[in-house]
């Protein structure tokens, strides 16, 4: 995909800088540099209201068809305006789960009541929504989920545990995968529900991390209710769903994140400048080998941009993943390398007063084990891309 903005883009992206700069202000002044990796737990209410502002004035669902209410932008105004985003200082968003996960789900898998019922919410901002996955046994091998749920009068009775769920304690839904047929095993019989959260069978336990803050929770589900038609897809066949809703975590979501991790790199530059790291030699190299290798990750996502609309990407959602978890993480040792004695002191741990690079440091360190660890990228590579026979790698 050759990425050019025409003049008619160049204007769109004016309009874009020139909302950030009205809107970033007043109540929302705060927001800015806000609830980047490892600071979710920052300002909550103020980025939900910073939520429902974007759905106010149509910047959520830029992508999706009118038809859906969406405003069926092009890919390149798309990434004009996750540019524009990131040079804002816009916040860490609390319903991207929703915008770039669930909802173009529902638009390849989803009927057309489910797309009337659960799209306006998300692109109004008012709906906030959390991914029900990973279980205590069942991290990577997704394949492995043992939460069970049953259709009983007219709804389904869900029992399980899910954890690392981001945001689930502001989440107003969660989208399930939970074995429905009870013979079943691996990929077989599970079923892609739409979970309300807030009902007496839900449980959410934060899970404190290495930063002292609690992004991810445990969710537990002892009875948990659904509606009979709230399955994405038909029951049974929710391995494909949910492969499509992964492939778009991988994806194309990530651009914005991409954008993230330039302003990110712009800051451990400029402390490195700013301290005299940068006169190192070898600091200096390894900056520009981190220049260099963003500069790929941003062209391997504007490729998956480049995906026909509707489609789910393939094997090159692994290796995007792969290839950005692994950045982020050298990324984070070398904020810790560029800041020197002082980022080996941390001014109070777990009270919110770690440093920019010790937050980055730290929360990185999960990066290649979490949304499918490193290993398993490269085997899904290998054997899907490469077509090696499994046990190969």
């Amino acid at each position: 995909m050759d990425l050019r903005f025409d003049d008619a883009d160049e204007a769109f992206r004016s309009e874009v800088a020139a909302w950030f700069a009205a809107n970033l202000t007043g109540e929302f002044a705060e927001l800015v540099g806000a609830g980047g990796p490892g600071r979710e737990h920052e300002h909550l209410e103020a980025r939900k209201g910073w939520e429902r502002r974007l759905g106010r004035d149509g910047w959520i669902g830029l992508g999706w068809p009118e038809s859906d209410g969406g405003r069926g932008l092009s890919w390149e105004r798309q990434v004009i305006f996750y540019e524009e985003y990131a040079r804002a200082g816009a916040p860490g968003r609390v319903g991207h789960i929703g915008e770039q996960l669930l909802g173009p789900t529902l638009l390849m898998f989803g009927t057309a009541e489910q797309r009337r019922r659960f799209l306006p919410g998300i692109l109004d901002g008012t709906s906030l929504w959390c991914q029900g996955y990973s279980e205590p046994g069942a991290g990577s091998d997704l394949a492995a989920v043992s939460t069970r749920a049953a259709l009983r009068d007219g709804e389904w009775h869900i029992d399980g545990q899910k954890v690392w769920t981001s945001l689930a304690t502001e989440a107003d839904w969660c989208f399930v995968l939970a074995r429905t047929e009870p013979e079943s095993t691996r990929h077989r019989g599970l079923s892609y529900l739409l979970v309300p959260m807030d009902q007496p069978g839900i449980e959410v336990r934060p899970i404190i991390q290495l930063t002292g803050t609690s992004e991810f929770n445990e969710v537990f589900l002892d009875d948990a209710r659904a509606a009979e038609a709230d399955v994405v897809g038909e029951p049974g066949q929710g391995w494909k769903v949910a492969m499509g809703t992964l492939a778009l975590e991988r994806g194309v979501s990530t651009f914005g994140q991409q954008m993230g991790f330039a302003r990110e790199f712009d800051d451990v530059l400029a402390t490195a400048r700013a301290n005299g790291a940068a006169e190192d030699p070898v600091v200096a190299d390894r900056l520009l080998d981190s220049w260099m290798e963003l500069q790929v990750l941003r062209h391997s996502a504007v490729m998956t941009l480049g995906a026909p609309a509707g489609t789910t990407p393939g094997s090159e959602a692994n290796v995007a993943k792969l290839m950005w978890a692994q950045w982020h993480r050298n990324l984070g040792e070398l904020a810790i390398d560029v800041a020197g004695a002082a980022g080996a002191v941390a001014a109070g741990f777990g009270d919110g007063e770690l440093t920019a690079a010790q937050r980055l440091y730290l929360f990185t360190r999960a990066d290649t084990i979490y949304g499918g660890s490193n290993e398993v990228q490269r085997t899904v590579i290998a054997q899907r891309m490469l077509g090696l026979p499994r046990g190969s790698v």
